[in-house]
């Protein structure tokens, strides 16, 4: 049985997590063009941590084509379980209440999020 060690993504992998989980694939040029929507990036900076992710494994690179193509090689679920397993633990004392009551205490939920939240605790009640 080969067990796989969880590599932790840095914050600056995670946004570039992101936009290929948003696109399913993409070029470093594609990568680069979204994050500088959102803040000042150089390209060169955008590549070398593409090409650092995908020495880690993750993300995975398609070199057929003249210009590399790039895929999330990791889960976006399977990433969010394992930071917020890690964030109940390390800031939360390992309690998710705590967590909920933070997140709800300070950002407004909208309506359909709250009957979503609502949904879920009633589902939790019948197991």
């Amino acid at each position: 049985m080969v067990t796989t060690r969880y590599i932790k993504p840095t914050e600056s992998e995670l946004e570039i997590l992101q936009v290929l989980w948003d696109r399913e694939s993409a070029s470093v040029r594609d990568v680069h063009e979204e994050l500088a929507k959102r803040k000042d990036v150089g390209y060169t900076t955008t590549l070398k941590l593409m090409q650092i992710m995908h020495e880690k494994g993750i993300v995975k690179r398609d070199d057929s084509f003249k210009t590399h193509i790039y895929q999330a090689a990791v889960s976006k679920e399977k990433t969010q379980k394992h930071l917020l397993g890690k964030m109940i633990n390390t800031l939360f004392g390992g309690s998710p209440t705590e967590l909920v009551i933070q997140a709800l205490g300070n950002h407004k939920a909208s309506p359909e999020e709250l009957n979503d939240i609502q949904h879920l605790l009633d589902n939790l009640k019948k197991q």
